[in-house]
C-alpha cells in the first residue's frame, strides 16, 4: 500500500487540487486560506477554508454517498439536537482531476474530544446519552435503511458474523482470540431489535465528537448515518468512556438489558475488523481498535452486564 495512505485504492488531494476546484466552481471563496486538516479519519480529506469553513473530500469511493445524504438531512437534525453538528454549505461537482462530489460545510471550532481532553467523563457521557436520545427520536420517515451506503451499521447483528469471525482470524497471536470469539458468540445471543428502526449516527468515537475547554460541544461526521437498531450508538460506552461514565450513559441513555448487549457486540465487531485492516497503515485506528477490544473483552471476562439484569435502568442521574 502506498506511504501515508489508509487505503490501496484512495483518492490523493493536496491544497492546490483544492484551490483549483474553488476556482472553477466557487470562485468568491478561492482566495481564502487552505489549510489541511490533520485527522484520523478513514473515509474524507479535510481542509479549513478560511476562518468559518471546511472543505470536506471524499477519499475513497465507498464515501461518495456521504455528500448528499449529509447534504439532505443534517440541516433537518440540527435544530433539534442538543449539540452542534455540521452544516453543508455547497456541494462541488467532480472536476480538476477530482472524480466524486465533495462539500463545503461551516466549520465548528474544538478538538478532538478524547478521555484526557474531557474534564469530567461523566458529564460527557450524559450529554451525549441526550444527544443519542434526541437523534434517535427524529422522524426517520424516509431516512436510508442501515445497508453498504452506512457500512451496515445498524442491521442485525448476524449480519457481521462472517466478517467478524474472518477477523478474529486474521488476529491470531495479537489478541485473545479464544475470549473474543466467546464475547462475540455472547452478543449474538441478544434479543434482535423488534420496534421500527430509528435514525443512527453508525460512528460515534472520539474522533467524531469535539470539545472546548474540557466540554463535549459536538457531533461530526455523519457519514455512516441511517435508519436500523439504535444500539450501534452505543459503541462509544467502550470506545471512549470508563466503566463509571459507561454507567452514566447507560443510566442516562435508558438502555436494557438486550440494546446494550447489542450494543457491546457492535463495539466489538467494529474493533475486530479495523484492527487487521489498519494495522499497518493507521495508527490511530490500531490504537482506537485495541482500546475498544480491550474494554468489551474486560466487561466480558468481569461478567459485568452479561448476566441479565432485570431491573429498571431509567432513574435520572442528576449534575
Amino acid at each position: 500500500m502506498p506511504t501515508g495512505k489508509m487505503h490501496a485504492d484512495e483518492i490523493d488531494t493536496d491544497v492546490a487540487l483544492v484551490r483549483r476546484l474553488l476556482t472553477t466552481q466557487f470562485l468568491r471563496w478561492a482566495d481564502l486560506p487552505i489549510i489541511p486538516v490533520p485527522s484520523g479519519g478513514t473515509d474524507n480529506a479535510i481542509y479549513r477554508l478560511g476562518t468559518d469553513m471546511a472543505v470536506r473530500l471524499p477519499r475513497i469511493h465507498w464515501a461518495t454517498g456521504q455528500v448528499e445524504k449529509e447534504r439532505r438531512w443534517l440541516p433537518h437534525m440540527a435544530p433539534r439536537l442538543p449539540l452542534a453538528v455540521p452544516i453543508p454549505l455547497a456541494t462541488g461537482l467532480p472536476g480538476e482531476g477530482y472524480p466524486w462530489h465533495w462539500s463545503v460545510y461551516q466549520w465548528i471550532e474544538g478538538e478532538n474530544a478524547t478521555a484526557d481532553r474531557l474534564v469530567d467523563l461523566s458529564h460527557a457521557a450524559k450529554e451525549l446519552a441526550q444527544f443519542v436520545t434526541a437523534f434517535h427520536a427524529i422522524d426517520s420517515t424516509g431516512g436510508p435503511l442501515a445497508g453498504a451506503h452506512n457500512f451496515s451499521r445498524g442491521v442485525p447483528l448476524a449480519m457481521r458474523d462472517g466478517a467478524v469471525r474472518t477477523a478474529i482470524a486474521e488476529l491470531d497471536g495479537l489478541i485473545d482470540t479464544d475470549m473474543a470469539t466467546a464475547a462475540w458468540k455472547v452478543a449474538l445471543q441478544a434479543p434482535l431489535w423488534n420496534a421500527p428502526p430509528v435514525w443512527v449516527h453508525g460512528d460515534l468515537q472520539s474522533g467524531n465528537l469535539l470539545a472546548m475547554e474540557g466540554n463535549l460541544t459536538a457531533v461530526i461526521d455523519f457519514g455512516a448515518m441511517g435508519v436500523g437498531d439504535p444500539a450501534c450508538d452505543l459503541i462509544v460506552a467502550w470506545n471512549l468512556f470508563s466503566a463509571e461514565s459507561r454507567e452514566v450513559f447507560r443510566t442516562t441513555l435508558c438502555a436494557d438489558d438486550a440494546t446494550w448487549a447489542r450494543g457491546r457486540g457492535w463495539a466489538l465487531s467494529v474493533g475486530l475488523i479495523a484492527l487487521p485492516y489498519y494495522l499497518n497503515t493507521s495508527p490511530a485506528m490500531v490504537r482506537y481498535a485495541r482500546h475498544t477490544i480491550s474494554e468489551v473483552l474486560a466487561d466480558y471476562e468481569q461478567g459485568a452486564g452479561f448476566r441479565s439484569r432485570l431491573r429498571n435502568r431509567c432513574s435520572v442521574i442528576s449534575d
